[in-house]
């Protein structure tokens, strides 16, 4: 067993795009920089993205230059060699194949633990490739066992991925993405440059994720256009991703173009979530949105889809949110109509702790590090479940 701050513990990921991995990953580090634990955050390569200023003070950051696929697996492998970390974090399939695969070759004895964070089984539904259709069961249930643990987090992520590799669910941890609620709550007080939030402008909708087929936010556009028949609203949509243009032509050709926003990625949604009136999720599938939690904690009323998975978990099959049927334009229009009439519901607090950073980091280092605070141990900063609200 190491204690935590006598420990090294390797992030590793393909690189870092725009979406919520790279923010359960930050959110993970920052807890185990907190503890006193030296945290690499390990890349294939980084050209450019946001996130990068948004890594937390005292990272090591890692760039193997890995821009090609098969230079990746013996660079981590020569990265393990190097630096011997006591435990190596991996994170999506493919950099969790690769990270199963380094260990092995690599023949230290750096613990290994894998994190799933798509519903595999909804993604190879979806994906049109017949190779990835036949691959990703085969890599999972071949490859995935090499780690010394398994993490999806949420059930249905870990449901998706038994059924369809033929793992054991007894194989398989959940642990859910991690929320620093104090953090939160102060990110969601800053100010935000944007007229719609002015008093007196229509009521402002809020959807967050890569502009992606998974987000399905042509249907949540479509939506939108039959709620604009029945009343005045504004949609933002925050994110960036390969659909930016065919989502900008549709929102052209429903004319709406002074009603819907594409602002692309910002630094802090929360400050944009405390001052919508309703937030949105129209995914195909997911694994355990942050946003959402995200939402729920600044009590922001919420519709989502349905969709696996993730969604039913966070919201408790529909107690503190609305959900509705995917692909279905105008059931989430007259979801977005009631929610945007009756307001939020409010959350128990003794819900929202399943999400609490400092439980779901210490979980993890029991798995990274077999470590478990004692009372005496347990960090000064530990968050108090008071006072949410996003519009106190």
């Amino acid at each position: 067993m190491n204690k935590p701050g006598s420990a090294r513990i390797a992030i590793y990921l393909h690189t870092l795009y725009n979406g919520g991995v790279e923010r359960v990953m930050f959110n993970l580090i920052q807890g185990f920089l907190d503890r006193g634990t030296a945290v690499d955050l390990v890349l294939d390569f980084l050209i450019y993205s946001p996130f990068e200023k948004l890594i937390p003070p005292g990272t090591g950051l890692i760039k193997l230059e890995a821009h090609k696929f098969p230079h990746r697996l013996p660079r981590l492998v020569g990265y393990l060699q190097d630096r011997r970390p006591d435990a190596l974090l991996s994170a999506t399939h493919f950099a969790n194949e690769i990270a199963c695969l380094a260990r092995r070759l690599a023949r230290v004895r750096t613990r290994l633990v894998i994190s799933e964070h798509t519903n595999l089984a909804a993604d190879i539904s979806d994906s049109k490739s017949p190779l990835r259709r036949l691959m990703l069961p085969w890599t999972t249930r071949t490859i995935y066992p090499w780690a010394d643990d398994i993490v999806a987090v949420s059930n249905g992520v870990a449901d998706g991925m038994c059924r369809v590799s033929g793992l054991g669910r007894s194989d398989v941890h959940t642990i859910y993405n991690p929320i620093n609620f104090a953090r939160l709550r102060a990110a969601a007080k800053e100010p935000v440059d944007e007229p719609w939030f002015l008093p007196g402008k229509p009521p402002v909708i809020l959807a967050i994720g890569r502009l992606e087929q998974q987000k399905n936010f042509p249907n949540l556009i479509d939506a939108f256009a039959q709620l604009r028949q029945m009343r005045e609203a504004r949609l933002i949509i925050l994110g960036e991703g390969s659909q930016r243009e065919s989502l900008a032509g549709l929102i052209a050709n429903l004319g709406l173009d002074s009603e819907v926003s594409l602002p692309g990625f910002v630094t802090n949604p929360p400050a944009y979530m405390a001052k919508a009136k309703l937030f949105v999720m129209s995914s195909s599938w997911e694994g355990m949105p942050v946003s959402l939690i995200e939402a729920l904690a600044l009590e922001l009323p919420i519709v989502s889809t349905d969709c696996p998975s993730g969604p039913a978990e966070i919201l408790d099959g529909g107690k503190y949110g609305e959900l509705v049927p995917m692909n279905d334009s105008n059931a989430l229009a007259a979801a977005m109509e009631r929610g945007l009439s009756a307001g939020g519901k409010p959350v128990g607090m003794e819900w929202l702790k399943q999400f609490d950073s400092d439980t779901i980091t210490e979980s993890y280092l029991e798995l990274l590090l077999g470590w478990k605070p004692s009372v005496g141990e347990r960090p000064m900063w530990q968050t108090a479940f008071k006072g949410f609200g996003a519009h106190e």
